[in-house]
């Protein structure tokens, strides 16, 4: 007969949201999508500028908020994820 694995720990829904943000299964996951999606979105709009590697400092800024955004699209909804699966 086979013994019942328990449960793994359930997030606890008063752990907060920092707390959770900066676990390391998120960061690493939200890491990854911000590398793929991030660089797909810098040479749709970057693309030509990055070829010819001719861009400005504010061009540069803007290249890290395309990473950035989908860096934090990828934690808030992971940190969603787990408040709502520990209900």
């Amino acid at each position: 007969m086979k013994t019942p694995t328990p449960n793994p720990t359930p997030i606890q829904a008063d752990k907060s949201f920092i707390s959770l943000a900066i676990s390391p299964s998120v960061v690493i996951r939200a890491l990854k999508v911000a590398i793929i999606v991030g660089s797909v979105l810098a040479f749709i709009n970057h693309g030509e500028k990055i070829l010819n590697w001719s861009f400005s400092g504010k061009d540069i800024l803007k290249i890290i908020s395309t990473y950035l955004v989908p860096y934090g699209v990828s934690t808030w909804s992971a940190v969603g994820a787990m408040r709502s699966k520990s209900k």
